[in-house]
């Protein structure tokens, strides 16, 4: 008997073993293929912008050669011209401009890959420093606080509206709320936007029409309080359009799970509905529902160009239209480098959190 039992519970630790292993595998090739699309994404921006950057790093080295001939006041016209061809060479050979064409390109994927952007062409920092990583650090604070702030408040009030709704379909909070979802779903988000301005900023007068801090920004907690003011409209502007959606699929995804045999039982039981709806309909809904949290927040991570330019918020999206409109291509590659690599590991994490919640996904190619 004890026999039995032992070899039991060796072939349930080899399985373990074996199914430990092969997530294992599963992990290194999905972070192996994401860091691959991630290089071959940037390749193909290097590509699609490679005129444009040379363009602008050439015209940044004659005006750097230009500064520097300035200061040669005592020579010869002659001999300026000599120090300002051998200048213009040396810069042209250090930014490798003088290289093949695919070569050029690798390097400055290289460079992006390793978030090495560079120095921008025009657009500064609050402190005056033209480092790219700086510029783009002190934009990606302001997307999250407003971003991934709302994202977190739909989703919650999204997937509690859903339940609801799935609770009593057919009923009036369902039927409800789903005319609600089709008419606010819909609705432009900059329009809303506009029209809330002139609501509460210019009718009411409650709130600031625009940017993130007064002029100049008050000190100690009187400037989070700042802070929470001008961020008030912007926030409540995407929690009335953003939740709606997210009820509506949740909704769709719970009613039918629970028509499932085992919720049927679970109420035959007398197990509250409560219990029978935020714990056994919730747990099995866990995968889809997890797929529409992580979206919604790698989806705010970079921020939202028409949005944010509305409410003047300085953060990515803003900072995106500001280096298309002055061209400064470093800014732009450092910030769409950056917005794909924080969504490229947000689907890593997603897929490695599927792979271990859920038995029925196949993991590393077998059941």
């Amino acid at each position: 008997m004890h026999a039995k039992n032992d070899e039991y519970f060796d072939i349930l630790f080899n399985q373990k073993e074996q199914v430990a292993f092969m997530y294992k595998w599963f992990a290194l090739k999905r972070v192996l293929k994401g860091i691959f699309t991630y290089i071959i994404i940037i390749f193909i921006m290097s590509v699609l912008f490679n005129t444009v950057n040379e363009q602008t790093m050439r015209a940044s080295i004659e005006d750097q050669v230009r500064a520097e001939s300035m200061r040669l006041k005592n020579m010869q016209p002659s001999a300026i011209q000599r120090f300002q061809q051998q200048r213009r060479d040396e810069l042209i050979h250090l930014y490798r401009l003088d290289r093949p064409l695919l070569e050029r390109i690798l390097f400055r994927t290289w460079n992006t890959v390793t978030f090495n952007f560079g120095k921008s062409t025009i657009i500064k920092s609050s402190r005056g420093e033209r480092d790219v990583i700086t510029i783009i650090g002190e934009a990606i604070p302001r997307s999250l606080i407003l971003f991934t702030l709302a994202a977190a408040i739909e989703i919650a009030v999204g997937i509690i509206l859903g339940l609801k709704k799935a609770q009593k379909p057919g009923g009036t909070l369902d039927r409800t709320t789903s005319l609600l979802t089709m008419i606010v779903y819909g609705m432009p988000t900059f329009w809303l936007a506009m029209i809330l301005i002139m609501f509460f900023v210019y009718q009411l007068k409650i709130f600031p029409s625009a940017g993130m801090h007064s002029v100049p920004p008050p000190q100690g907690i009187m400037y989070f309080i700042d802070l929470l003011w001008h961020m008030t409209l912007p926030l409540l502007t995407l929690l009335l359009i953003g939740f709606w959606g997210v009820s509506f699929v949740v909704r769709n995804i719970v009613l039918s799970i629970l028509q499932e045999d085992y919720i049927m039982a679970a109420r035959a039981r007398g197990i509250p509905e409560n219990r029978v709806l935020f714990g056994h309909t919730l747990r099995t809904a866990a995968p889809p529902l997890i797929t529409i949290s992580v979206l919604s927040l790698l989806a705010s991570i970079s921020g939202a160009i028409i949005f944010e330019g509305i409410f003047s918020w300085p953060g990515l999206g803003n900072l995106y239209w500001i280096a298309v409109q002055q061209n400064d291509i470093p800014v732009l590659m450092g910030d769409l480098a950056v917005t794909v690599g924080l969504y490229q590991l947000g689907l890593i994490m997603l897929d490695l959190t599927y792979g271990f919640m859920d038995p029925r996904i196949k993991v590393g190619g077998k059941a």
